[in-house]
């Protein structure tokens, strides 16, 4: 899907950007450009200073050394707004959206479209104004609908919208198809490419590197805060940009599952249904087996996973643990049994963002941790940092707040807090959504290493080469319902992707 670049001098330079924090030297004489009319990508792990580049193009710090030229002039953002009014918009990862205002109202903020002489809203022309940017992603929800009422997917088309309706010249993405279906995702690269021809400067930050080696044009690569390379996608490879980013070469990023694992069922569920959720869904999951979860979004594979946790009320179905018929009623029940849940929603639904490090570990097993009813603090600190290291979360502290730690290391830290209960099943929900390269590889190690220790994990993702990569056998699902079972060697994205959109390949 290349366009060819609009032009060849760059509009917007950054030129040896340095920014410190307290004890932290976070960007070292980095340099950055922007072409009209192209993609250019930035990567890096977490850490290595992305996040701080943007924040200071976006007028959130202001850089210690180094400047900043648009279109020829040396420029000051001292604020968002001003970066807003400069035609500089950035779309973060996590969503910045007012949940209890309508889509209409979030798109335009204070710029609805007023009527008459005394300026009352124009509902009907913000509603006209709301559904174009919509049917770009063939997306046909009523502009009033609120934000609250819509899936995580939907949210973030709603926030690229938004950003488009400012009529930015620079459009800064962030992770944005972490939310996104694999058919949203080419909705959206097929705007950008829209967006392309009509001048506009993206800025296009992702962990799947496939992705940017679909839509970009150059790729810049920073570790460790200092800069390393600006490359033409056409002339380097996955492999050259992972070299750049890790400092060494990652022979393989899933790994490969242990031989001879037992296919002893740990897991069997039978007809399990919540109407207008799912139906009829049956499985038997292995110990140290791990079960791909495959579909698109809205397939109802998020909710079975709740289901089987106690975070959902089943109406009919039957569920047996370690060949034992059991009622899970609620969470903590299931945590009791020794069934986990990662899920797909780290910062609303996993996090403790309030808490260090420790306790976010803890909190699962606290009663065990008490004595006479009260808590150890010795034994609670002692236990978290023995999980730290097995992780190896890098962090000052067990006491530091977990909110500090980068994507990837805080959901280290919440797969610690579910090891600590040694579960027999642990549902892993997008376990990977938004973490760098590096991260993603050591949780595909530590999942290899749990399954081969008899863990029987269930693992729902819309990545596909992650499904296939991680998996020894894929069940899919579609509009509720599992509509096949693939062996390992059976599983191919064509045939998941057959299975999950109901349409035929023909060969």
């Amino acid at each position: 899907m290349h366009i060819p670049v609009a032009s060849e001098t760059p509009f917007l330079e950054m030129r040896s950007i340095g920014k410190r924090f307290p004890g932290v030297h976070a960007l070292d004489d980095v340099s950055f450009d922007l072409v009209p009319g192209e993609v250019h990508a930035l990567v890096g792990e977490n850490g290595a200073g992305k996040s701080t580049l943007m924040k200071v193009l976006s007028g959130v710090y202001r850089p210690d050394e180094g400047e900043i030229w648009l279109r020829g002039k040396q420029i000051q953002i001292r604020n968002p707004r001003q970066a807003l009014e400069l035609g500089i918009s950035i779309v973060h990862q996590e969503l910045n959206l007012f949940k209890n205002l309508t889509i209409a109202e979030n798109l335009f903020g204070g710029q609805m479209p007023r009527r008459g002489f005394l300026g009352f809203e124009d509902r009907q022309a913000a509603a006209r104004r709301a559904r174009e940017y919509l049917q770009k992603f063939e997306l046909p929800l009523d502009p009033f609908t609120l934000v609250r009422n819509l899936s995580l997917a939907q949210q973030q088309v709603v926030e690229i919208s938004k950003a488009l309706a400012r009529n930015a010249n620079v459009l800064i993405l962030d992770e944005p198809t972490s939310s996104l279906t694999e058919h949203e995702s080419e909705l959206l690269f097929k705007n950008i490419a829209q967006l392309k021809q009509e001048g506009l400067g993206i800025i296009y930050i992702s962990h799947r590197l496939e992705e940017i080696f679909e839509i970009g044009d150059r790729v810049t690569v920073l570790r460790d805060g200092r800069y390393v390379d600006t490359r033409p996608i056409s002339t380097t490879s996955i492999d050259a940009v992972i070299r750049m980013m890790v400092g060494r070469k990652l022979e393989d990023l899933y790994g490969q599952p242990a031989a001879g694992r037992s296919v002893e069922p740990i897991l069997e569920v039978e007809g399990l249904t919540i109407p207008d959720r799912f139906s009829d869904v049956s499985f038997t999951l292995g110990k140290g087996e791990i079960l791909g979860m495959a579909g698109l979004i809205g397939a109802g594979r998020t909710d079975v996973g709740q289901a089987i946790f106690g975070a959902r009320s089943l109406q009919s179905g039957s569920v047996r643990l370690a060949g034992n018929e059991v009622k899970i009623t609620s969470p903590g029940h299931a945590i009791s049994l020794g069934v986990a849940y990662l899920s797909e929603n780290r910062q609303d639904d996993s996090i403790f963002d309030n808490m260090d490090v420790c306790r976010n570990i803890t909190v699962s097993r606290l009663s065990y941790l008490s004595q006479r009813g009260m808590l150890s603090p010795k034994r609670e600190l002692d236990w978290s940092e023995n999980y730290i290291k097995l992780l190896n979360i890098p962090t000052p502290s067990a006491r530091q707040k977990i909110i500090k730690l980068s994507g990837g290391n805080q959901q280290k830290t919440i797969l610690a807090r579910w090891l600590a209960i040694q579960p027999k099943v642990l549902i892993v929900d997008e376990p990977t959504r938004g973490i760098d390269v590096g991260a993603k590889m050591e949780i595909y190690m530590l999942l290899h290493r749990l399954a081969a220790q008899g863990v029987g994990i269930l693992l729902i993702s819309s990545e596909l080469p992650e499904v296939l990569g991680m998996s020894d056998k894929i069940i899919v699902m579609r509009e509720g319902r599992i509509t096949g079972e693939l062996s390992r060697a059976e599983a191919s994205e064509e045939r998941v992707m057959s299975l999950a959109a109901a349409h035929e390949i023909v060969s």
